[in-house]
């Protein structure tokens, strides 16, 4: 039988000195979720079968959203301490009967693939790895008065990091004896490893693979972020479609009532097939009838919201960010004005990015040409997307 190799997320915190008005787990870098890289990294990493999150149950909505697309098992529910929350995610695994696991703080969303493997390896090797980072700075034990009592060797002191990665019968009998005995005040579960007797080995980690705890962590976190995404490029869309029988249209993902239908193999949404062909330019990856042939039955009167949701995870899987999506319809009837914020948010939730990066503009055509006659509409699209540099 092949080995089995799990990952828990720990999300249940509070984060509190993160500031913001939502737990830092949820809180945004450059329009994503501080949880979701973590998540995605750990789901399509080759090697691990199942993803555990653990989150507080009143975070259901913050979480479905930023897990949205992602193949995971469903969260259980952690307590009020990170080692509650470790053991739950455990104990939900247990059925599965993984080899290894390796356990994650949601607040550290920069962790390579790279840095996964690395876990994997030192773990099968030894049954119990963490990661780890040299320690720069001279380190002062210091007493209650703020005086210098000791200066310690930092040649023999690392910063610990996760993923750490343990043999899961062991590290779930040492979170169970813990349980037992009233001990719940370890800060990581390498401590709680030792404290069971288990040999915890080190390996390196990485300078990027930073916890995110106060707002000035974000605030450098999005700098970096920003700063390693200076492949700026730019995308540009176009589609058209008639009108046909019906009586309505659906635009940017809205339905809107109409005396006609647009005709077309999906549903016709002349502003989303517009902008996927944006994004995919922008990619330098074909366009929408490449991935989504309109001879594929497949397609016939599906919603294109499906094709704009791929098309963004295309951007993802590059390591990349949407910045900016910009759409003009052409079209004499029927008005685009009332239905613009309507437009706007469903396809800023569809990219992932908030409104204000949306902007949707209509005009006509000044009765000339087949939008002019009433035959049909049209979309123009731009999209700006940020990669990671690559000379491919």
């Amino acid at each position: 039988m092949a080995e089995t190799i799990a990952a828990v997320v720990v999300a249940a915190g509070r984060g509190l000195r993160a500031g913001g008005d939502v737990p830092k787990q949820y809180r945004r870098i450059l329009g994503e979720p501080v949880i979701r890289p973590s998540l995605a990294t750990l789901a399509r990493h080759a090697a691990i079968s199942a993803v555990q999150p653990v989150i507080h149950p009143d975070d259901a909505d913050l979480y479905r959203s930023a897990a949205e697309g992602l193949d995971l098992l469903p969260p259980v529910h952690g307590g009020a301490a990170r080692q509650d929350s470790v053991r739950a995610g455990l104990e939900a695994l247990e059925s599965r009967r993984p080899r290894l696991v390796l356990v994650h703080d949601a607040a550290r969303p920069f962790a390579s693939a790279a840095l996964i493997s690395r876990a994997i390896a030192s773990a099968r090797a030894s049954g119990a790895a963490i990661p780890v980072v040299a320690v720069a700075d001279t380190v002062k034990r210091v007493d209650g008065a703020g005086l210098v009592t000791d200066t310690l060797d930092r040649a023999q002191l690392r910063l610990v990091q996760t993923p750490q990665a343990f043999d899961f019968a062991a590290l779930l009998a040492a979170h169970r004896r813990a349980k037992a005995v009233g001990r719940d005040d370890f800060t990581d579960d390498a401590a709680l490893a030792e404290w069971a007797g288990l040999k915890v080995v080190t390996f390196d980690g990485e300078a990027g693979n930073v916890k995110l705890t106060t707002d000035a962590d974000f605030t450098r976190a999005e700098a970096a972020a920003l700063a390693a995404l200076s492949d700026v490029r730019t995308g540009f869309g176009f589609d058209v479609h008639q009108f046909g029988d019906g009586d309505h249209v659906m635009l940017g993902g809205v339905r809107i009532a109409h005396a006609r239908g647009l005709s077309g193999h999906s549903d016709a949404d002349v502003v989303v097939h517009a902008l996927v062909d944006a994004i995919l330019g922008a990619l330098a990856d074909g366009d929408i009838g490449v991935h989504f042939p309109p001879t594929d039955p497949r397609w016939r009167g599906a919603s294109s919201d499906r094709f704009l949701a791929f098309a963004v995870e295309r951007v993802r899987d590059r390591g990349g960010r949407i910045a900016h999506l910009d759409i003009t319809v052409v079209c004499e009837a029927p008005r685009i004005g009332p239905h613009r914020d309507a437009m706007r948010a469903r396809i800023a939730e569809l990219a992932g990015v908030a409104p204000g990066r949306v902007a949707v503009k209509a005009t006509t055509s000044e009765k000339m040409g087949f939008t002019g006659r009433g035959e049909g509409m049209a979309a123009f699209a731009t999209a700006t997307i940020r990669l990671p540099w690559s000379e491919a």
